[in-house]
C-alpha cells in the first residue's frame, strides 16, 4: 500500500483483491472444521455473518480499513483453527 495516502487507489485494490478473497475463502472452510462446537444453524449463522461483513468491505476505500479487515481477517483465522470460535468473525 502506498505510504501516506488515505484512500485505496486501484492498484492498492487489486494488490489486495487476492489477499482477502483467499481470507475469505479460508474462514468459509475453517467454519467447516468438525473440531468447532457449532451445531448446523449455527455454523450456517456464522457463515452468514462472514458472508455479510466481507460484502460490506467490498465497497471500502480506505488503506487503514482495508489493513484492519486483513489483519482481524487473519487473526480470526488462526483462532478457528485451533479449535476455538472468535466473539464475531471478522471484527469490521
Amino acid at each position: 500500500m502506498a505510504k501516506g495516502l488515505i484512500w485505496a487507489t486501484a492498484e492498492d485494490l487489486a494488490r489486495n483483491r487476492g489477499r482477502v478473497l483467499s481470507l475469505y475463502r479460508q474462514l468459509l472452510r475453517s467454519l467447516n472444521s468438525p473440531d468447532l462446537p457449532l451445531n448446523l444453524a449455527a455454523r450456517l449463522a456464522k457463515k452468514a455473518e462472514v458472508r455479510a461483513i466481507f460484502v460490506v468491505a467490498s465497497e471500502e476505500r480506505s488503506l487503514h480499513n482495508i489493513g484492519d479487515l486483513i489483519d482481524t481477517a487473519e487473526y480470526s483465522l488462526s483462532v478457528l483453527r485451533k479449535g476455538k470460535i472468535p466473539q464475531t468473525i471478522p471484527v469490521y
